[in-house]
């Protein structure tokens, strides 16, 4: 059994480790093989899709809710306590996604990634429903906690289902697909947004929406298919494996800590920055265009989708060092643009917010490519749900500087996006440090 990558060579930063199986990869030519492909990539799909629309509804109700909660209280209105407990309530999700990372992660690659990712649906679904019963501000932020450990989870075992059981030459695609499926979820909660308007008096029937995945547990219990690369990892194994401790040692400890460091920087541009662009949309309106939320986090998540699928697309064409590299360029001058010219809500305004959400959340068409190629099957849900999830812990660090930013700049969410926007620099360098993957066949 192999412990590890090789060590890396000269010219050759990341060598293919021999392969033992190829256990998971089907062909699309035969009808019982498609059948098996489509299920694996419907579960996964739906799963991030649904896991995007619960992440899609806080930012659309946060601001009413708090509202309320702060009328209810007697206190006034004010701009800087919302944005100081949007700041709270982002900074739990995103511990807690980290946290749900690990956890699914290493019971993916424990009981299966298909039996750890229905459980991880229930428990984002559940929870994101428990937020209508909210009427405290530490409701919202300990609700988004529990439910963000669900969502950490699905997105490691999604993933590693995926990257194992469809074949190599299709990868690229299969991480677009993927990266893009939680943006259908926003835009479809954006959409309702747009239907039904959020409001003091009605945003616990958004929250209550996001109790419906719920029931596809079920059907991906009954239905999808088990890896065979996972099955095989384990039946052939020499010895119980040990997730957690084998990707923090040797050899696979650098992997780890790098891939960490780049899921890390879209992370912070995304939930420090960009997530908060609904709210700074209401605040130009002063409240008085209720759809103002819903249309600005449907032309983001818009541009997500053209932007997951472009970032997977430019990694396989020409290196995944390179397209991070552009990806963060592209990223650093679009948000400067957007946080430093513009201070009124219109056209303008929601044209470049689709293109400043899709060169921001490209990277999450990226990170599905990349973070499986740095792991063996053995402990690949664990590798990378522990690496990208990690990096929300950072992230939250961004999110709560964010809500201190706001304070420091009297509640200007334009400045205090362009601060944490300079993140984006991080990353040109940071990525040069990391080894080039491309062309190279999943460890296994």
């Amino acid at each position: 059994m192999t412990t590890g990558q090789p060590k890396p060579t000269r010219g050759n930063p990341l060598p293919s480790p021999p392969t033992t199986s190829e256990h998971g990869s089907y062909s699309p030519g035969s009808n019982p093989s498609n059948q098996r492909l489509y299920l694996v990539l419907g579960a996964a799909f739906l799963g991030w899709m649904f896991d995007g629309l619960e992440m899609g509804i806080f930012p659309l109700i946060a601001r009413p809710a708090l509202q309320q909660m702060q009328i209810a209280s007697g206190a006034p209105v004010s701009d800087a306590f919302i944005g100081q407990w949007m700041s709270y309530a982002t900074a739990a999700f995103l511990i807690g996604a980290a946290l749900g990372g690990v956890v699914f992660g290493w019971l993916g690659d424990k009981i299966g990634r298909v039996r750890a990712m229905a459980l991880s649906i229930l428990c984002y679904s559940v929870f994101t429903g428990v937020i209508y019963f909210a009427s405290q501000p530490w409701h919202l932020a300990g609700a988004r906690f529990v439910a963000a450990l669900g969502m950490g989870g699905e997105w490691s075992l999604g993933v590693a289902l995926v990257m194992e059981v469809w074949p190599e030459k299709h990868r690229p695609l299969m991480a677009g697909i993927i990266g893009a499926a939680a943006n259908v979820g926003y835009v479809v909660i954006a959409v309702i947004g747009m239907f039904f308007k959020v409001t003091v008096d009605s945003w616990r029937w958004v929250a209550l929406v996001g109790a419906a995945p719920a029931l596809l547990t079920l059907a991906i219990t009954l239905f999808v298919p088990e890896s065979e690369k996972w099955r095989h990892a384990v039946t052939t194994a020499k010895s119980p494996s040990r997730p957690l401790s084998e990707i923090f040692s040797p050899p696979l400890l650098k992997w780890t800590l790098l891939a960490t460091l780049v899921s890390s920087i879209p992370l912070i541009g995304t939930w420090g920055s960009v997530q908060w662009l609904p709210l700074w949309a209401d605040k130009m309106t002063d409240g008085l265009v209720p759809s103002a939320k819903a249309y600005t986090q449907a032309s983001s998540a818009v541009g997500a989708i053209v932007g997951c699928l472009l970032g997977a697309w430019i990694g396989g064409f020409i290196s995944r060092r390179m397209a991070y590299f552009l990806l963060c360029l592209g990223s650093l001058v679009t948000c400067a643009w957007l946080f430093r010219g513009f201070d009124s809500y219109g056209t303008p305004f929601l044209a470049l917010t689709f293109v400043v959400g899709g060169l921001t959340a490209a990277f999450y068409g990226w990170l599905p490519l990349y973070l499986p190629e740095l792991f063996p099957t053995r402990v690949r849900a664990t590798g990378q749900g522990l690496s990208f999830n990690a990096g929300r812990i950072l992230a939250a660090v961004g999110a709560l500087q964010m809500g201190s930013l706001m304070q420091t700049f009297e509640g200007s969410y334009a400045k205090a996006g362009a601060v944490i926007s300079l993140i984006y620099v991080v990353g040109m360098v940071v990525i040069w440090f990391a080894p080039e993957t491309k062309g190279k066949p999943l460890p296994a």
